[in-house]
């Protein structure tokens, strides 16, 4: 019997972050970082790419709702990094372009 471990469910959300929204045909799976990035984090936006994430990538439905989170850090002189946070493990979300 196969069991998924942390890496693979790391893999899969690194998968997730570098795939564009619609990038399979007939499938909404994907992210659209960029509406992120151009919206006040006030209107929920962060919370609905979480929620599409879960939807995307359902073993993370067996995750506690408190498990994974979406952060940003500051790089100088004027870059900010988002952080998608899995159960502990930090998964940095592809520079947009």
């Amino acid at each position: 019997m196969a069991t998924i471990n942390g890496i693979d469910i790391q893999d899969m959300v690194a998968h997730w972050t570098r795939t564009p929204l619609n990038g399979y045909l007939g499938s909404s799976y994907g992210q659209d970082i960029k509406a992120l990035l151009h919206r006040p984090q006030a209107d929920g936006t962060p919370e609905a790419l979480l929620q599409k994430l879960r939807i995307d990538v359902p073993v993370l439905q067996v995750l506690p709702s408190g498990a994974i989170n979406l952060y940003s850090v500051q790089t100088p002189p004027d870059r900010l990094d988002l952080v998608i946070e899995v159960a502990g493990q930090a998964i940095t979300v592809p520079e947009v372009r």
